[in-house]
């Protein structure tokens, strides 16, 4: 079981597996940077929260506390709904499902290549994933 998300619920692991690169991210800056989910309803939200929380204090696997204490700028896990239209949540809901048709092409789980405009973010992202000592950091098949 990893320590990170207490239990093997997808949405805690992927909040371990993303907050894990995000502050190796700012680490590698010299940065420090906030996360903020959108909101999925109260029991949903509470539980992210309660894993971020984790994380914070007991790290995971893979990180130190210390990596989620020195780079997030905040203990406690931001959540807003949608009508908030937050900026960074539209762009996140923009990338989400080419990122995931890219990813699922690559390793033939689906048999219609991804479209035009899909393509087009795909670049633009594979332009800008952090490449460190020739390994691509971003991508992450579950």
């Amino acid at each position: 079981m990893c320590r990170a998300c207490g239990g093997p619920r997808p949405g805690r692991y992927c909040l371990a597996l993303l907050l894990e690169r995000f502050t190796y991210y700012l680490g590698r800056k010299g940065a420090r940077g906030d996360a903020l989910a959108e909101s999925r309803g109260a029991r949903e939200d509470r539980r992210l929260k309660e894993s971020f929380t984790r994380l914070w204090e007991r790290g995971t696997d893979y990180a130190e506390r210390k990596q989620f204490q020195d780079r997030l700028a905040s203990k406690k896990l931001k959540v807003k709904t949608k009508p908030n239209n937050i900026a960074g949540l539209q762009l996140a809901d923009l990338l989400a499902h080419p990122s995931r048709q890219e990813i699922h092409w690559e390793n033939r789980l689906i048999e219609r290549e991804p479209g035009r405009f899909a393509k087009r973010i795909i670049e633009i992202l594979e332009a800008k994933y952090d490449q460190q000592e020739s390994r691509v950091f971003g991508k992450k098949l579950l």
